[in-house]
């Protein structure tokens, strides 16, 4: 959805700046308040491969309590150890890519060949890594979980309950 007027007032408030480069709201709450913000994937002629952009500052604080505690060490380690939970963490990176591609603006796809950055938009996944296999991001893997299927989103919710703080969600 097109964010409303009032909308982008509460995403420059939630940043701290004034937004660029957003294509849709991907995620708001119940009472329309900006969560996940769509992005284009060319800013000024610079590539930006983060398809979804966490803009909640209280989401953001809580996910970055979850990193400073190391959590994502653990759950790469999961992944190195598990073939399975690997296995879907990169069918979702795969699947993350090509949605990207998907909702990108044709002009962007057209001027993003002729910027010869092609490759890149095939190589970057979530939080724009090119380790598939590696976590990078909390906040971007959350993003992601709140419009798509995605594992450590989903493990989030469940290991820290941030699902259970969305309807309340202040700016």
């Amino acid at each position: 959805m097109q964010p409303t007027a009032e909308q982008l007032e509460l995403i420059e408030r939630q940043l701290g700046r004034k937004p660029r480069g957003i294509d849709a709201i991907a995620y708001a709450t119940e009472q329309g308040v900006p969560v996940v913000l769509q992005m284009r994937s060319l800013i000024d002629d610079k590539p930006f491969p983060t398809l979804y952009w966490l803009c909640s500052r209280e989401l953001y604080q809580r996910i970055a309590e979850i990193e400073t505690a190391g959590w994502v060490k653990q759950i790469e380690q999961e992944l190195a150890d598990d073939a399975e939970l690997r296995q879907r963490y990169l069918a979702q990176q795969q699947a993350y890519v090509a949605l990207r591609w998907q909702l990108m603006d044709p002009a962007d796809k057209v001027r993003i060949e002729q910027l010869g950055f092609t490759d890149l938009f095939h190589r970057y996944g979530i939080g724009g890594i090119a380790q598939w296999d590696k976590v990078r991001c909390l906040h971007m893997q959350y993003a992601h979980h709140l419009v798509a299927d995605n594992l450590i989103g989903e493990r989030m919710d469940r290991e820290f309950g941030l699902d259970q703080s969305l309807a309340q969600l202040r700016i």
